[in-house]
């Protein structure tokens, strides 16, 4: 369900990962390690953004971006920016969280139909929850002023001004991409002709209050969350309220000038923004060429079946051809459980000849037993 995806992606599960690196800070700092991490989150933030710009799955568009916000995440607390990677976390609770509940409203009024390419202009049947889904996107695209434009920028500097200067390209690469599937989502869902199946557009409707007031009470922070508490940059109240729980780096003591970075953010946001509409705004979404590269990001860069193959299959046959049939049914089984039955039976038939139920044979064996023991205890003592 949509609110539960909305609370685990927003606040709960997928970040705490980055809270808990953010917590042990001192360790990552000490360790210089840090680089390792940055380099992991940014290469994850473009992989998943990659994999979100072929995805015609609704919900799994949204998951593909948290995983890549989340990457954004660990460049923030690798290059050393705790609060500024913390700070994103918290913007993004907030659109993240408001976009799935959307995605949830998209999906109750479509009778629980995911697939992008089969809705289209549902902008006049559901516009609340049209303008707060747009409300989260352009956040997350990082548009001036919103929220997402404040903390993915202040990410960005650190990297820069920590010398992780591939590290900062690659991220303006993932936040053109970030623009590009959000608006593609946003232009492929509610704008163009109608593609919605007849008898589900036949009662489409906008979502009862219960559902769309927690879109408009979210679409508030979403949007403005960011400047109330990241104005000012590396001075702001957030930095103030949580510099004494993490340790300073040099590019936090004295940063470079902010707005460079900010214009480049600004055209590359409005760069995937633009080409989300140039491509979806109008025309029906077509079935992608198929050749290789999108071959290669709609099936994930098989890194499903590449899982599959070197992980699930070799652990799969060792557990069922290696611990089932040998040490399960042979050791177990049979040796253990088999063999202590088979002994009992055994000895069980030896002894039952020892009980004939004729008196002579009981005298004859009490007289051998005391031969044997008179013989032991005269000869062989």
């Amino acid at each position: 369900p949509t609110p539960v995806s909305a609370l685990i992606h927003a606040a709960t599960m997928v970040t705490a990962g980055v809270y808990m690196i953010a917590r042990s800070s001192v360790l990552f700092t000490i360790a210089e390690t840090g680089v390792y991490v940055a380099w992991i989150g940014v290469l994850t933030a473009l992989l998943a953004a990659t994999m979100a710009i072929t995805a015609n799955d609704i919900k799994r568009v949204l998951a593909y971006s948290t995983v890549s916000q989340l990457g954004y995440m660990m460049v923030g607390v690798g290059v050393g920016a705790y609060v500024s990677g913390i700070f994103h976390l918290v913007t993004h609770a907030f659109f993240k969280g408001l976009m799935f509940l959307a995605a949830g409203s998209v999906m109750h009024a479509m009778s629980n139909e995911l697939d992008m390419r089969k809705m289209g202009g549902l902008k006049s049947k559901l516009p609340i929850t049209y303008w707060t889904f747009l409300a989260g996107a352009l956040a997350i695209a990082g548009v001036p002023g919103l929220s997402g434009f404040w903390s993915k920028d202040e990410i960005l500097h650190s990297a820069w001004d920590s010398g992780h200067h591939a590290v900062f390209f690659l991220g303006l690469v993932t936040a053109a991409l970030t623009a590009f599937y959000m608006f593609r989502l946003i232009f492929v869902t509610f704008h163009g002709q109608s593609r919605v199946d007849p008898h589900v557009e036949s009662h489409l409707h906008e979502s009862p209050p219960v559902m769309w007031v927690p879109l408009v009470v979210l679409a508030v922070p979403s949007l403005f969350i960011g400047l109330v508490v990241g104005w000012g940059g590396h001075d702001s109240a957030f930095h103030h309220f949580l510099g004494d729980v993490f340790p300073a780096t040099v590019h936090q003591e004295q940063p470079s000038s902010p707005l460079p970075f900010m214009l480049i953010s600004t055209i590359v946001a409005f760069f995937g923004i633009i080409s989300a509409y140039i491509l979806y705004s109008k025309d029906s979404p077509k079935d992608e060429p198929e050749n290789f590269p999108m071959e290669l990001l709609t099936n994930k860069y098989y890194i499903d079946e590449i899982y599959d193959a070197v992980i699930v299959k070799p652990i799969k046959g060792i557990s069922q051809y290696g611990l089932w049939r040998i040490v399960d049914v042979v050791i177990i089984d049979f040796l253990c459980v088999g063999g202590v039955s088979l002994l009992t039976r055994g000895t069980g038939g030896l002894l039952r000849y020892l009980q004939t139920g004729i008196v002579q044979s009981y005298i004859l064996s009490m007289v051998i037993g005391i031969v044997l023991f008179l013989g032991y205890y005269l000869f062989v003592r």
